[in-house]
């Protein structure tokens, strides 16, 4: 073998190698997940599959649509935890700072009228079969998994 003919066959080993370690990394920062109840039709229907990317730290926009560690026993006589964690999609309605809407329950309510630093206000796209921030309050915004994409989304009616 020629020497220039292994310089080449190594850099594209080496190629390979980065390739293969950023396509693993990636993979770590997104997850798919199966929407299962209506709360956000008509934007995601049960059955739809939608990618998120992790997004630690980092506080999501109003009107972002995320994944979040489910606030509380969103179904009936389901207990949270009882399985481990679960996962809720949901819409960014309010930020920090924001004026707290008037349809946040009244114990939940922050003294400043506004939404705390590290709260978001989360709601469902279909009100009548969500249980969001209507029923539990804020939410803390560390307990988000990551923002879907926008593929795969439709845009809310």
């Amino acid at each position: 073998m020629t020497a220039p003919v292994a310089v080449l066959l190594t850099l594209l080993a080496l190629l390979l190698l980065v390739l293969g370690w950023a396509m693993a990394r990636r993979g770590r920062r997104t997850v798919v997940v199966t929407v299962s109840g209506p709360s956000m039709e008509p934007t995601l229907r049960p059955g739809d599959r939608v990618p998120v990317r992790r997004t630690p730290g980092v506080v999501p926009g109003r009107g972002d649509v995320v994944v979040v560690e489910e606030p509380g026993p969103c179904r009936p006589g389901d207990r949270t935890g009882a399985a481990g964690t679960r996962w809720v999609v949901k819409r960014v309605a309010a930020v920090p700072g924001d004026p707290e809407p008037p349809y946040l329950p009244a114990w939940a309510r922050h003294p400043s009228g506004l939404v705390p630093a590290g709260r978001l206000v989360l709601l469902g796209d279909n009100p009548a079969g969500s249980r969001d921030s209507r029923h539990y309050g804020t939410v803390p915004a560390s307990r988000v998994l990551g923002l879907a994409t926008s593929h795969g989304l439709r845009a809310p009616r």
